[in-house]
């Protein structure tokens, strides 16, 4: 019988191990141990000097020790499983040097029995039915983990992009005057609702950017700027079909149209008192945003003179508390902002190169030739 005992002991711990407890399954390898050595000294010592078995009695008391401190901090149970087997180990070594007490080895066996035969019916009923009916005993003590292993909350609203209710969100936040933080198809921006002026003004604050510097606008798609009707020759509008969508803004004449595109209250805060920037981004995400606010007014998401943030932990890190929301997206396609292309005299003396971003300058003139020619 104490044979079978360790082999369901070693059959405990192998569980034990399988399903990652590491101290279970240590535990019940090492009782698996000392009961078969336990049994294998009373079955041979009538034949053999048992005299050997004595340094591993000893060496199962110091490693049985330790398991009892272990044990303190998971619960009662596992406590006084330990605790039986420290006393068995004394009974083993008693026994290695003959001077066991044969009612010191039946009330030891017995405790140890009704232990461990408490213990494995309470975890098999309580994962059974996925509750405690039979108390295991809280742990003795606990680890208590360091503060700055839980992470803080973000300082604003951080949905993520791939879900419809993150879009919905930040959709909401825009309408009612919010600046959120939004991945563009370049790098992360600060979006406004070109419907409150109020917002492109907090924009400014944000950012700490000079007020002579003028903020662009993003449409959805070219078609929403046609219905606009912006007296725009046919030069420009190829020029614009050929770098819409994309890295590309342009720089084209303001108007009263732009009120006819939703601009609306905001039309004095975009642009600047003659011209305004357009662009149409290649990021489906934030084309669907702009469908469900309107064009947002659009800088780049970083404090004014420092490098652009490619990526929503800067966004948040950098200006988190100071915005009402972040949408989530992940690295940035690209490292550097868009290209912006002056277009006000287009048909006059072509375009003009205002800033070299992410799409070469050569590139741009490339296409103009392009559509000058046709």
């Amino acid at each position: 019988l104490i044979l079978i005992g360790g082999f369901v002991q070693l059959l405990a711990g192998f569980l034990a191990f399988r399903k990652y407890d590491h101290l279970g399954g240590s535990a019940f390898l090492t009782f698996s141990a000392l009961w078969s050595s336990y049994g294998a000294t009373r079955i041979i010592s009538a034949a053999w000097n048992t005299e050997g078995f004595t340094a591993g009695s000893v060496a199962f008391l110091v490693l049985n020790a330790f398991l009892i401190i272990l044990a303190s901090s998971f619960n009662v149970v596992l406590l006084c499983v330990t605790l039986a087997m420290e006393l068995l180990s004394v009974c083993f070594l008693l026994f290695t040097l003959e001077n066991l007490p044969l009612l010191l080895e039946i009330v030891t066996l017995s405790i140890f029995s009704i232990i461990c035969f408490y213990g494995a019916t309470a975890s098999l009923a309580n994962c059974m039915f996925g509750k405690d009916l039979l108390m295991m005993g809280p742990p003795l003590f606990t680890v208590g983990s360091s503060t700055k292993d839980t992470p803080e909350p973000p300082p604003c609203v951080c949905p993520k992009s791939h879900c419809t209710s993150g879009l919905r969100t930040i959709a909401e936040l825009l309408n009612t005057g919010a600046v959120c933080g939004v991945p563009t198809d370049t790098v992360y921006a600060l979006a406004a609702s070109c419907k409150h002026p109020q917002a492109i003004e907090k924009v400014y604050r944000i950012k700490e950017r000079p007020q002579e510097k003028p903020i662009c606008i993003f449409i959805s798609n070219l078609e929403q700027l046609r219905a606009a009707a912006p007296p725009i020759s046919p030069l420009l509008w190829e020029f614009m079909e050929n770098v819409y969508p994309g890295g590309i803004g342009c720089i084209i004449q303001k108007g009263e149209w732009l009120k006819k595109l939703g601009v609306g209250a905001g039309y004095s805060r975009v642009g600047t008192q003659d011209s305004i920037m357009i662009r149409v981004p290649d990021l489906t995400v934030l084309v669907h945003l702009i469908d469900m606010t309107g064009p947002l007014a659009i800088t780049s998401a970083n404090p004014s003179g420092e490098v652009d943030s490619t990526h929503h932990d800067m966004v948040i890190s950098r200006l988190g508390h100071k915005l009402e929301g972040v949408l989530c997206d992940g690295e940035s396609d690209e490292v550097v902002a868009s290209t912006v292309v002056n277009c006000t005299k287009i048909d006059e003396s072509g375009i003009t190169i205002v800033r070299e971003g992410c799409i070469p300058a050569g590139k741009v003139m490339q296409i103009f030739e392009r559509v000058k020619n046709r």
